[in-house]
């Protein structure tokens, strides 16, 4: 749980879920929603598995940390330009969401998407090389 108090009632207390992990950054946009304000959006597919059999669970994140914000606006040309940017993240507030295909192979059929909150960017590399190392944090 967050450091809130449960004893002041004004003041929402909130449970934290926090995922960690490594994953390839993809789809770097603005997103307009109807109603509301724009935000920042990725694409994150998040390794899994074995080395040698890695698996990907594929996240849509709202880009939340303004720490994030920062490393991804400068992440986003090599994503344009196709490289592989690999990072180490902290997401938050995971959640799946039910929806229809609309077209392809599977038109009809249940899926789920995978949603969260990109909070924080340790490390990323662009093609294998190092580009970002987020500073230690005080004890």
């Amino acid at each position: 749980m967050s450091n809130q108090s449960h004893s002041n009632p004004e003041t929402p207390a909130y449970f934290d879920l926090h995922t960690t992990g490594i994953g390839y950054l993809s789809q770097i946009r603005q997103v307009t929603p109807q109603e509301g304000e724009p935000f920042l959006s990725v694409t994150l597919a998040a390794l899994r598995g074995r080395e040698d059999k890695v698996q990907y669970s594929y996240f849509e994140c709202r880009v939340s940390g303004k720490q994030a914000k920062m490393v991804v606006n400068q992440l986003q040309p090599a994503v344009d330009g196709k490289q592989k940017v690999l990072i180490g993240f902290t997401l938050s507030d995971v959640h799946g969401q039910a929806f229809t295909f609309q077209k392809g192979d599977k038109a009809g059929e249940p899926g789920i998407s995978l949603k969260g909150r990109l909070l924080h960017v340790g490390w990323a590399k662009i093609d294998g090389q190092p580009f970002y190392k987020a500073p230690a944090k005080a004890a």
